[in-house]
């Protein structure tokens, strides 16, 4: 056995015949079946694929927080308008209650004679009608 034949090459004049029988460029075919080249456009467009879906699905994922946030901020407004309704109406209900207390203390003030506005407790208390002497 020659030294080529052993290290699996075909020997020159066989090599000749298997070309001129197109059997060689059929084994070629067939080895590169089995090994092909990487090819770098295919590589690219890969990577692009990826990085286009990561950035859509970072887009989708931050419209989507934003959603959430928008939801969350009108419940908390909502909230808020509820509180003050119900403050407004409570101020509202503290004005009438006021004007009510001012109105009954002047108008009490200036219904009693001026003999009975004195603030003693001794002066406070009404003395009893006398009886008539007869």
């Amino acid at each position: 056995m020659s030294a080529e034949a052993s290290l699996g090459r075909t020997p020159k004049h066989a090599m000749a015949f298997q070309l001129s029988l197109g059997l060689r460029a059929t084994a070629d075919q067939q080895v590169a079946r089995f090994h092909r080249e990487s090819d770098r456009r295919r590589l690219r467009a890969m990577a692009i694929s990826v990085v286009g879906a990561g950035l859509l699905v970072a887009l989708v994922l931050s419209v989507v927080g934003l959603k959430v946030q928008q939801v969350r901020l009108s419940y908390r407004l909502d909230a808020l308008r509820t509180t003050r309704t119900e403050l407004e109406e409570a101020n509202r209900r503290l004005s009438v209650e006021r004007a009510s207390l001012s109105s009954l203390a002047s108008g009490s003030a200036w219904s009693r004679p001026a003999s009975s506005r004195c603030s003693s407790p001794a002066s406070s208390r009404r003395r009893a009608p006398r009886p008539p002497r007869g």
